[in-house]
């Protein structure tokens, strides 16, 4: 997820973030067929989870299970003990929009807007992906969010091949956004993965000056992401120093791909459809 982009960056909000800190890798054949596989297990265990999800689990039984199917497949979890995180997954339910801490208290309930980020560590190389879960039956307004933030990731991948630039895919997850009445979260970012869970360039959902309208190239990897609030835009982050969420208690979606720029196109790596 663009989780923890915020301690690559440091913004609280995106646009003061005004230089890179890293020259943006591109990837050879071998290291993107490593990236493939890590991708592939991500994929794997977000669709898994997708299916068994439940009312009366708790986040901490899905974090479990992501672990325990991660290392099962030769990886370790990308998240855990990053920068001191305690979980395997980001679980962020109803209006917490990103970062949510795994718990044996946090009970999943009928309605609930579920948020599950979670990475993958292969052979030296990360995988990184989030989908939002309708929990049994949502009501109108959080199925269309949930629908419209799906929409916008691929609207942004969509833009994605070799001479593109970022801001077209910003541009365009800006204006499926803004069309269907949701606003943007502003506060984080997608971001580039490959050998480092982020890495340059940031990925932003909104068009923006005050960051380096990179040109893609083949082979660059990305994790695009973009977060949707049924409110405000802004957030907040609990005491917990991790979970952030909406200022005015609206609901959040989210949705995260690792996509490869192609010469002509793009492939996402962390496509559940393939698993």
């Amino acid at each position: 997820m663009n989780i923890f982009s915020s301690l690559l960056s440091s913004p609280t909000q995106a646009p003061q973030v005004k230089k890179q800190r890293r020259g943006i890798e591109i990837k050879s054949e071998r290291e993107i067929e490593i990236m493939r596989q890590a991708a592939k297990i991500v994929a794997t265990v977000l669709k898994e989870i997708s299916q068994m999800v439940k009312p009366g689990m708790t986040t901490a039984d899905l974090d479990a299970y992501a672990e325990k199917r991660i290392r099962e497949m030769g990886a370790t979890p990308s998240f855990k003990g990053y920068h001191g995180f305690p979980g395997s997954i980001c679980s962020s339910i109803n209006n917490e929009v990103v970062h949510g801490i795994p718990s044996a208290k946090k009970v999943i309930r009928a309605g609930d807007v579920l948020k599950v980020d979670t990475g993958a560590y292969y052979q030296g190389f990360h995988g990184d992906s989030c989908i939002t879960i309708a929990v049994v039956e949502v009501t109108p307004e959080s199925a269309k969010l949930i629908r419209v933030a799906e929409e916008a990731l691929y609207k942004g991948i969509e833009q994605v091949k070799a001479g593109a630039y970022l801001l077209d895919l910003a541009g365009a997850i800006e204006d499926h956004v803004k069309s269907n009445g949701f606003s943007i979260v502003e506060e984080f970012t997608g971001h580039g993965v490959g050998r480092n869970l982020h890495e340059e360039p940031s990925v932003f959902n909104f068009r923006t000056r005050e960051m380096p309208n990179v040109k893609l190239r083949a082979g660059m990897t990305l994790a695009i992401e973009p977060i949707l609030n049924a409110g405000s835009k802004y957030t907040r982050t609990l005491s917990d120093k991790w979970t952030a969420v909406t200022v005015d208690n609206a609901m959040s979606a989210q949705f995260e791909h690792t996509v490869l720029v192609t010469e002509t196109g793009y492939e996402i790596l962390t496509d559940r459809s393939k698993v």
